[in-house]
């Protein structure tokens, strides 16, 4: 028992720090964009469609998975086509580039290098020759009701949210904000809180990396530790009262779907602070299931990931299909440590999707295992390529 209450307090100080703080900058600087040309980088990517997979590339190709979140809510509009969503799934670094380009920035450069021309080469196949999408959607069809149509999103989910809560009686206005005399104050107190956790969580997450991320105690201190755990704890639960509750509240409460308004700067806060919390939800639950699943069923993905010859790139490529980045980040250490090589290093980094991958999960399930399957395709060709063709290379680039 002891066991697993650490692994929980652990995970919800980690995820903040480690992932949350660095999505929150990364969709802070997108959205500024949005907030000073007043939308014009989205509206200009709609009326240039054809250039979505290497914008989408670009964006996936930023460390962190903020980047790729933010495309994600594009698809769902139809804003962009799915070749774009393929295309940034596949070069999304996630999380693990922090690792990577702190321990082996080499590697990392030419690891992501290659993702991202297989990701732009891969999302304009999808787009232009389809690769069997049609026939991949039909085999998954059964798994639940998508939104798109033909490989292009309807504008669907914020109605029925809408329509949930006026069914519910609740005071809804058209951006289904809620007003209490307690709770309205309370959210925006908590968003203005969560900002600073943020703001100290970024500068406990560069230390962490820069001390090249080593083990933090859990402690309550005036030291970097005791930061990094304050912090962490309080940013965490902060987000999971903005997911839950004071997203009704302050004007951003579509799920998977924030309000995408850049009127002020206030707005730009709230967007940002709304999209990283609703990530941050789901990345707690994939720390969770993660940690836990390796305690109750005792497998070791760094041993597995490790297995001799070809078998590497494949089960890197495998452990990719995993959405979230906390197997990523596994894999990034033991790369760093010289335990897995630099085909293994580069098929994950092409299969992984991130936690780019949870909005898409939440909206379209269907979507976003197609998604998944096309993304795995290009790391096992190019990773068991490099394989061949350059051998293992254990320990490349790695400081």
């Amino acid at each position: 028992m002891s066991e697993l209450v650490d692994i929980f307090v652990s995970s919800v100080r980690d995820g903040f720090v480690q992932v949350s703080a660095f999505v929150a900058v990364t969709v802070l600087l997108f959205s500024y964009v949005q907030y000073k040309t007043d939308g014009a980088l989205v509206r200009r990517l709609e009326q240039n469609r054809r250039a979505g997979p290497l914008v989408g590339a670009f964006m996936g190709l930023t460390p962190g998975c903020g980047g790729a979140i933010v495309m994600m809510p594009l698809y769902v509009r139809g804003s962009v086509s799915f070749g774009t969503v393929v295309a940034t799934l596949i070069a999304t670094a996630g999380d693990a580039a922090f690792v990577i380009l702190a321990l082996a920035p080499e590697a990392g450069l030419y690891a992501y290098g290659i993702s991202f021309v297989a990701a732009v080469v891969f999302g304009y196949a999808v787009d232009t020759v389809g690769l069997g999408v049609g026939r991949i959607d039909r085999a998954v069809s059964r798994i639940g009701r998508t939104v798109t149509d033909g490989g292009f999103a309807a504008p669907t989910v914020g109605s029925q949210v809408h329509h949930y809560e006026e069914a519910q009686g609740c005071e809804v206005h058209d951006d289904a904000t809620r007003h209490s005399p307690i709770l309205t104050p309370l959210s925006k107190v908590a968003l203005g809180a969560w900002w600073v956790a943020a703001a100290f969580g970024l500068v406990a997450g560069v230390l962490y990396l820069l001390r090249g991320a080593p083990d933090v105690p859990m402690v309550v201190a005036p030291s970097f530790a005791g930061a990094f755990t304050v912090f962490g704890i309080t940013g965490t639960a902060l987000s999971f009262y903005l997911y839950f509750v004071g997203r009704h509240y302050v004007g951003h409460g579509h799920v998977g779907k924030a309000k995408d308004t850049f009127a002020n700067a206030q707005e730009t806060l709230t967007h940002a602070a709304m999209e990283t919390s609703f990530v941050t939800v789901w990345v707690i639950g994939a720390y969770l299931l993660y940690e836990y699943g390796l305690v109750f069923t005792g497998i070791e993905i760094q041993a597995v990931a490790a297995a001799a010859g070809v078998l590497a790139p494949v089960m890197g490529a495998v452990v990719g299909l995993i959405p979230g980045c906390g197997p990523q980040i596994v894999l990034a250490t033991a790369y760093s440590q010289g335990a897995i090589p630099f085909s293994a290093l580069t098929a994950n980094a092409i299969s992984q999707d991130g936690d780019a991958l949870f909005p898409l999960i939440a909206i379209d399930k269907k979507a976003a295992i197609v998604a998944s399957i096309y993304t795995t395709i290009p790391a096992l060709i190019v990773g068991v390529g490099l394989h061949l063709l350059f051998g293992p290379m254990f320990g490349f680039g790695v400081l």
